[in-house]
């Protein structure tokens, strides 16, 4: 645009355009003064309510007989009782002009549920459990599936196979799970959904005899539980195996888990880890010393549990935790997990 407008006065600003192949409209239309015009007012129709019409229409909306009801059910009533006042559509507009398109009536409010966060930084400190419905063999046929996890190893401390969902079911594999773990008094915190066999009165009433905590997720936030969400998951994905004894099996003793290092979480759970690591450690530094062109990031150290592992972890907490080992170790500590 600058070069038309060095170019037009010599030459004309037709030749300048087509020089500098500009349209000469568009030259012609920014050399217009650009002024702010101010809106011009929307006419007010002549068929419109006046003021006090409008204040009738949203008097009646307020009422008592109307605060329940809808516009539509509140015109068509008005007009079996003899009452027109408006269209459907003028009410509409009446109550969006003073932002009333929404509840008019008195709600139940919900509290603001705290987010729960817990952390463990050991095995049987925070385990989390839910239940889910497999499908049978037959054609209809459902079975349940209680897991309990441990959420530092991925472990799977307690499952059962039911043909239903019941609160005593539940009460019985966590009392049996417990006594297996050795799980002392204020040692550990159970974390779930807000299902029904989670929130009855029979688990909450053996956790407290057995000193264990309790947490539930928030109403309607399904991420507020997401290791029992994943390991179901991998459950009704892992291809070959159509039985949960031999799946869990698989997960507990098999299974390398990108969340604790590419460990089992059986040698997590059982305090193998350091060993293992250590393990990998001497191979790695082993292929280093072979080949050590082939490893452009100097000396390989082989991945490692987190420190610590989260549900929900505040938003101030650090990104990286160290873990308890020995001062000689060979391996670094990985970023902390959360959910």
């Amino acid at each position: 645009m600058k070069a038309v407008e060095e170019l037009a006065p010599a030459v004309g600003t037709s030749i300048a355009c087509a020089a500098v192949g500009v349209p000469r409209a568009t030259v012609y239309r920014h050399r217009q003064p650009k002024a702010a015009a101010a809106p011009k007012p929307r006419p007010v129709p002549p068929r419109a309510l006046s003021g006090e019409e409008r204040k009738q229409v949203l008097d009646v909306l307020h009422s008592e007989s109307f605060a329940d009801k809808a516009p539509a059910e509140t015109y068509a009533k008005l007009l079996d009782q003899g009452t027109y006042l408006c269209s459907i559509r003028t009410m509409y507009r009446v109550l969006e002009a003073n932002q009333e398109v929404r509840e008019r009536r008195n709600q139940l409010r919900h509290p603001a549920y705290a987010k729960p966060q817990l952390v463990a930084t050991a095995p049987n400190q925070v385990w989390t459990w839910d239940i889910t419905k497999l499908l049978g063999p037959a054609k209809w046929s459902y079975y349940y599936l209680y897991v309990i996890l441990d959420i530092y190893s991925r472990y799977v401390v307690g499952w059962m196979l039911a043909n239903r969902e019941s609160q005593h079911l539940a009460e019985r594999l966590i009392r049996e799970t417990l006594m297996k773990e050795g799980i002392h008094r204020d040692q550990l915190t159970i974390h779930s959904d807000r299902g029904p066999a989670m929130r009855s009165q029979a688990v909450a009433q053996l956790l407290a005899t057995l000193g264990v905590t309790k947490s539930h997720s928030r109403p309607h936030v399904s991420d507020d539980n997401p290791f029992s969400e994943s390991q179901f998951k991998t459950l009704k994905y892992r291809p070959g195996l159509d039985f949960c004894r031999r799946f869990f099996n698989w997960h507990n003793e098999e299974h390398r888990h990108w969340g604790i290092g590419l460990l089992t979480p059986a040698v997590v759970h059982t305090g193998q880890a350091e060993a293992a690591i250590a393990q990998r450690a001497d191979v790695l530094a082993a292929a280093h010393a072979r080949h050590p062109e082939r490893f452009v990031r100097g000396l390989p150290q082989p991945l490692t549990p987190a420190a610590e592992v989260w549900i929900n972890p505040p938003e101030n907490r650090p990104h990286i935790r160290t873990l308890e080992l020995p001062r000689d170790s060979k391996f670094v500590p990985q970023v902390s997990q959360s959910h």
